[in-house]
């Protein structure tokens, strides 16, 4: 039988990822009542006609002084801004986390604000998505077998920290608490890095004067490597900015790499484009290997 998490959680920007929380939460009987906040009122209806949420929240404040748990799904940027909202309002007990791709940025804009990082507050970053957006796209199985970083501080209420730990693992996450520093240089790495290089490549061919064939003609393989260059343009760009040095950084070592591809061609060293070609796939390969093992333990 189902542990109940809370009797009432609050969906800060009700997307893709807060959505799917809420609606895999509904769907295994772990909350009571789930209520949405967003900017536009239209998604809110669609997240209750696709039973995600139970009701949208006109008045903000009122709505964080009733949640038990309350998660922000807003944009990195304005996490800082929505948790000053909530520590002027929570009720004493709740528990905060959020979903951000980036935790240094924010963790240095609340110390700034709020003097320092509230105990109550539990940052969390599940590593799953999709290039689709919104709360209509919520999925209630889209955290089955992925892990989920939280990245609490040293003074981070230890219940506090358990709750939201329980509150992933209900849904089928695998929850891992990782140090701020390295979860961004690490995210810049696997995912931002990715991301940039998506969406450069494809408005970069899409400036070329033959970019209506070049698309005609593209194949699997681009569908494959360009696909997260459909997720959503204003959450990437405050990844960008917010993740800055950690981008920049790992983008250095990307061009460095480039620029050894770029020399071999021109000198027509096929053996070091053959090794770095030979050394990627067998890393690949090793990383199909282990996450196919993962995903067998689990059956």
């Amino acid at each position: 039988m189902s542990v109940r998490i809370a009797d009432t959680m609050l969906v800060i920007g009700a997307g893709l990822i807060g959505g799917s929380l809420a609606l895999a939460l509904r769907q295994r009987n772990l909350v009571s009542r789930v209520t949405g906040f967003a900017r536009r009122r239209e998604q809110l209806e669609q997240g209750i006609a696709a039973g995600v949420l139970d009701a949208a929240v006109d008045d903000l404040p009122a709505a964080i002084a009733e949640a038990d748990i309350i998660v922000l799904g807003v944009p990195t940027l304005t996490v800082a801004d929505y948790l000053r909202l909530v520590a002027e309002h929570r009720k004493p007990g709740s528990v905060v986390t959020d979903v951000a791709s980036v935790k240094g940025e924010i963790a240095a804009m609340l110390v700034t604000t709020l003097g320092e990082l509230p105990d109550w507050f539990v940052p969390g970053h599940p590593i799953a998505g999709s290039e689709q957006s919104g709360i209509a796209a919520a999925n209630a199985d889209l955290y089955v077998n992925h892990k989920v970083i939280l990245t609490p501080a040293e003074r981070t209420d230890s219940q506090a920290l358990a709750l939201i730990q329980r509150m992933w693992q209900a849904v089928g996450a695998e929850v891992v608490c990782m140090d701020i520093v390295a979860h961004d240089r690490i995210l810049a790495a696997t995912s931002h890095l990715p991301h940039a290089l998506a969406f450069v490549l494809v408005d970069t061919l899409n400036n070329m004067p033959e970019q209506q064939r070049i698309f005609e003609f593209a194949a699997g393989g681009f569908r494959d490597f360009t696909r997260i260059a459909s997720s959503h343009p204003v959450m990437w760009h405050d990844i960008m900015l917010s993740n800055k040095q950690a981008i920049l950084d790992v983008l250095a070592d990307f061009r460095g790499h480039l620029a050894q591809l770029e020399q071999a061609m021109q000198c027509d060293d096929g053996a070091a484009i053959l090794a770095m070609f030979e050394r990627a796939k067998a890393a690949r390969d090793a990383f199909t290997r282990q996450l196919n093992n993962r995903q067998e333990e689990t059956l």
